[in-house]
């Protein structure tokens, strides 16, 4: 039964996307994000729609969450709110 339930529960976040409003702006600053987010090996992918006003960031990852993330950026020395 507990490993239905895993399996279930992998299923259902295997293509979990987190979204993010921040203020990383350009090329520069996603560069300057990019150590922070892609020394995780749990985040499977991730991008900035810099186009977008609200400056997007979507996170792909099964196991890292929304908190973690939210610290990373701003380690980072930028905002991110939830979406």
């Amino acid at each position: 039964m507990i490993k239905k339930l895993t399996d279930l529960f992998g299923k259902k976040n295997k293509d979990k996307k987190l979204r993010f409003k921040t203020n990383i702006n350009c090329g520069g600053c996603v560069a300057t994000v990019k150590p922070y987010l892609d020394g995780v090996a749990e985040i499977e992918e991730w991008e900035v729609d810099t186009a977008n006003k609200d400056k997007i960031l979507t996170v792909k990852t099964e196991i890292v969450s929304e908190k973690d993330i939210m610290e990373m950026v701003q380690k980072a020395g930028y905002k991110i709110e939830a979406l």
